[in-house]
């Protein structure tokens, strides 16, 4: 391959053309209307606009981003996460077109894909499971008895897709048959399909995926753990790497599960096979697989950077049908990294997206970060698609100093003109049982509570870190009048000039 079409948005976009550019290889860069002047367009050696703003006329229309790729001569494709990453047909129709699919087989894709046809795939190694049904609900099923017979609470689940849509915990019988409807109707909307199934629910869930490399010599690795635990709406916000909870004995047991898996469907690439940890279990790690994604992970970054690998860079080296030449033996975890998903949504208003203009926007630097992004200063964050902003990654060689420089990070970190998950993630790393490791899945419904939110002075938090940025940052000079006493700052005159 010596050109290659990206083809997403945002800071991934941009993270996969730097590897590329590293590499040596042409890059085209794909744009809707809304993303006409973003940096990664800027960016590429060639960039195409594939149509209007909105995502199914621009960035999911795959036939025309095929036939923009062909015009352009372009040699593989570089689907990133998200939109078309895990669609079996565009794969397809990448191969079908003569040009390289930068992913596994479209085959790997359908199977993992459905998380009935994984677990299937999977049963005969032997890998745990969560006790559930096997098959979609129909009319047919007493589901009453089957949901009886696992025992509650129950989860109800989209059999296709995954960021808790279609999902429902259900405590008790008569909730069930509303509680399927619903898991269904919003399924069918989501993924196109209304195949839901039932799960027994893990009340105090760890959410621990293992990264893993296979090249198409049959040759796989796996790439040590990060901890998924910290979400919101069940979707992450906080990853980790390695897990504060994983023994070495563990870590190496999922990682050859996590191969097995792979195995099941003959993956090639770079994909994530995750589990569900029972911390329930005091004393013994069990866990449960859970599904694979058969793409880049959006915390790809803290595993490379306890690893020192480039994973997009392994993606494109096995996909140009290069040998894996790593062993698993060659694979340590060096220091320790922490991921903050920095969105654009208000986390004292449960999390609502937020938009508008970046009137001001400054990144933190300096020893052990690490911004991914595709924003600047000026620009709008679109109402069409994910509100990801950017990630903040922090590297220590420990835990505890990965934390305290991703607190720094947070209060150098400069957004004005949209609220953000900034001040949450502050409240993450100040919380002191995040400090010492030991949390499920309920970490926001536990500790972030109405009371905690209300408590927060998102103002004073602004303030606070304004004045921090001011220190290192000479292009803002804004004059500050304080009272010597009282060390009270005259919030207008601050905000004023900041405008």
């Amino acid at each position: 391959m010596k050109k290659i079409l990206v083809a997403n948005r945002g800071e991934i976009a941009l993270r996969i053309l730097r590897t590329l550019r590293e590499m040596g290889l042409k890059s085209v860069a794909v744009y809707s209307d809304a993303d006409r002047g973003a940096p990664h367009v800027k960016y590429a050696d060639e960039a195409v606009n594939i149509g209007a703003s909105p995502s199914d006329q621009s960035y999911l229309n795959y036939k025309n981003m095929i036939e923009e790729a062909k015009r352009l001569k372009v040699d593989g494709i570089h689907p990133g996460y998200g939109f078309l990453s895990e669609n079996a047909s565009f794969a397809q129709a990448v191969e079908k077109a003569g040009l390289i699919f930068i992913g596994p087989s479209p085959n790997s894709i359908r199977i993992m894909g459905d998380k009935l046809r994984a677990k299937k795939a999977v049963r005969k190694f032997g890998i745990p499971m969560v006790p559930g049904t096997d098959k979609p609900l129909s009319a047919k099923d007493n589901v009453k008895k089957i949901a009886k017979d696992i025992g509650y609470p129950i989860l109800i689940k989209a059999a296709a897709g995954g960021g808790g849509k279609g999902m429902r915990m259900v405590a008790k019988a008569a909730d069930l048959r509303e509680s399927i409807d619903r898991a269904a109707s919003e399924a069918k909307a989501a993924f196109g399909t209304a195949d839901v199934f039932i799960e027994k629910y893990i009340a105090s869930p760890r959410h621990i995926e293992i990264q893993i490399l296979g090249d198409n010599h049959g040759n796989y690795i796996h790439l040590l753990e990060r901890d998924c635990t910290i979400q919101r709406r069940h979707q992450k916000v906080i990853e980790e790497s390695p897990s504060p909870i994983i023994d070495e004995t563990t870590r190496q047991e999922m990682g050859a599960r996590a191969i097995q898996v792979a195995k099941a469907c003959n993956y090639s690439g770079a994909g994530t096979v995750e589990f569900i940890v029972d911390l329930a279990h005091k004393k013994e790690t069990k866990y449960y697989f859970l599904e694979m994604n058969t793409r880049l992970q959006v915390e790809h970054p803290v595993t490379e950077m306890i690893t020192g690998l480039d994973l997009v860079k392994e993606q494109i080296l096995i996909a140009q049908g290069k040998k894996l030449k790593l062993k698993q033996e060659d694979i340590r975890a060096n220091g320790h990294a922490i991921e903050l998903r920095v969105y654009a949504e208000d986390p004292y208003n449960n999390f609502l997206p937020d938009i508008g203009t970046l009137k001001k926007y400054i990144r933190p630097s300096g020893p052990g970060i690490r911004v991914d992004d595709g924003y600047e200063q000026g620009m709008d964050i679109p109402v069409y698609y994910d509100p990801l902003i950017s990630k903040l990654i922090t590297f220590g060689s420990n835990r505890e100093e990965a934390i305290k420089r991703m607190q720094r990070a947070i209060q150098e970190y400069i957004i004005i003109g949209v609220k953000t998950t900034l001040s949450f993630g502050k409240f993450v790393m100040d919380h002191p049982v995040f400090r010492k490791g030991f949390f499920d899945t309920h970490f926001v419904d536990n500790y972030f509570t109405k009371e905690q939110r209300n408590g927060g002075n998102a103002e004073e938090e602004l303030i606070a870190a304004l004045t921090a940025a001011i220190s290192f940052n000479s292009k803002l000079r804004p004059q500050i009048t304080t009272n010597k006493n009282s060390q009270h700052f005259s919030k207008w005159k601050l905000n004023r000039e900041l405008d």
